[in-house]
């Protein structure tokens, strides 16, 4: 009985004195607090952004000066020239034999002088042809020449020249595929002072077929398709049918019913020793970027009598050369070869290869040949339509006089009537 009270007793005790249960513990809670900036980082980053902008302050100081020394240098700069005072040049556009032209037009800034030159001469051509006065587009012309670089360049898997430049006989060849039209239906400018700006449009079409050919988007339709966006958005759309005394043509319509002129009666002269006289050959410039193959080479004099025996005839040239002479200044209206740099009597087929082969003389410039006269002291001068701006800064606005050495020596092809040149076509091969 004892044991058995002892044990319940035990029991008992046991049952009062157990320990309490375990409290759960409260769950974690993320909260954001303020970051801290160790003050010492701070302030060594804090140098560190003022040194910064003490040195590009320096920079920029250094930058500033150099800007202002260029300037200065820019607008003290000095160009070599020849002193023309003792010169005797024609008194003035009046004084040479013309044949028939419409006033100088102004490229501005543009390199497109082989278009406004190429089509000046052609509305001679047809002036002298049938006795009518039709102004015609150049830009016309530019838009589509434009197009078939991009085209030729996607072809060629970027091969090909993208500019300005292009040749007189790049005309012709344009008009035969696209037609041409009045300037008044396509005027191809669209700022509002009138004037000829294709920074943008070269810029623009530079870097669309820089990105065909870094990614190799050889899709000739879709390349063309972003070629015109950029046309059309900088020199606005061309049309597609033009009204002429009250009849509508196409431009190819407008070139055979209106202008009736047969483009194959043109031909391309040029006098080289780097192929034979007598031959047909490339002019090779890149300027020809499509590497036309159809300018007749003759000697220098027969060359240079051919531009005297059209304006003898009552024709006008087409011609293109070199126009980055000291001997050239339009404040002077004038360009003639000093002799600093060749006697006169030195000028020959070898003085001019000689300068096709170093460089110095080069394809710059598109000009329309309209006249000639002869001063005094036995110098022949051509009148020149230039749509280039130096030929604005003389007395007589969008002309030039070129003295005969000037062009003997420097200026390279031209286009002229097949009739001017008939005896030289036959002692081609």
């Amino acid at each position: 009985m004892r044991h058995s009270a002892v044990i319940v007793l035990l029991l008992a005790s046991s049952s009062v004195w157990a320990a309490p249960p375990k409290p759960t513990p409260a769950p974690d809670h993320a909260v954001y607090q303020p970051r801290y900036r160790d003050p010492v980082l701070e302030e060594m980053e804090n140098a560190n952004k003022e040194r910064g902008k003490q040195e590009s302050a320096a920079t920029e100081a250094v930058r500033d000066a150099q800007k202002a020394r260029r300037e200065a240098e820019k607008k003290d700069e000095k160009v070599l020239r020849f002193d023309m005072s003792k010169v005797v040049k024609p008194a003035g556009p009046q004084v040479f034999r013309q044949a028939w032209h419409f006033p100088p037009v102004a490229q501005y800034l543009t390199g497109t002088c082989w278009s406004f030159s190429t089509t000046s001469f052609y509305e001679s051509e047809i002036h002298r042809l049938s006795g009518r006065e039709i102004k015609l587009s150049e830009m016309y012309t530019v838009y589509w020449e434009y197009v078939e670089k991009v085209r030729r360049l996607v072809r060629e898997r970027g091969d090909s020249l993208i500019a300005e430049g292009s040749e007189s006989n790049a005309v012709p060849r344009i008009w035969k595929q696209y037609g041409i039209v009045p300037a008044a239906a396509y005027p191809g400018v669209l700022a509002a002072d009138g004037r000829h700006d294709h920074s943008r449009l070269i810029d623009r079409l530079t870097k669309l077929t820089r990105w065909v050919e870094e990614n190799e988007i050889w899709d000739e339709e879709l390349v063309i398709a972003m070629t015109r966006a950029i046309l059309d958005r900088e020199l606005g759309p061309p049309p597609t049918t033009v009204t002429w005394e009250g009849v509508s043509y196409t431009p190819q319509e407008f070139l055979a019913q209106v202008l009736r002129l047969n483009l194959d009666d043109y031909v391309e002269m040029m006098s080289t020793l780097s192929i034979p006289f007598y031959t047909r050959g490339e002019y090779k410039v890149p300027d020809n970027w499509w590497h036309d193959a159809s300018y007749h080479n003759v000697p220098l004099e027969e060359w240079y009598g051919a531009i005297k025996r059209a304006v003898a005839m009552g024709y006008t040239v087409a011609i293109g050369g070199d126009v980055s002479e000291p001997g050239l200044n339009g404040f002077e209206d004038a360009a003639i070869i000093p002799s600093f740099d060749i006697p006169q009597a030195f000028i020959d087929q070898d003085a001019r290869e000689f300068r096709f082969d170093n460089h110095s003389s080069e394809d710059d410039h598109g000009l329309h040949l309209v006249g000639m006269t002869t001063t005094p002291d036995g110098h022949e001068w051509f009148l020149i339509k230039d749509s280039g701006r130096s030929a604005r800064h003389g007395k007589f606005e969008g002309y030039y006089f070129y003295r005969d050495d000037f062009v003997r020596l420097k200026m390279l092809t031209y286009t002229v009537h097949r009739d001017v040149v008939r005896d030289l076509l036959a002692k081609f091969q």
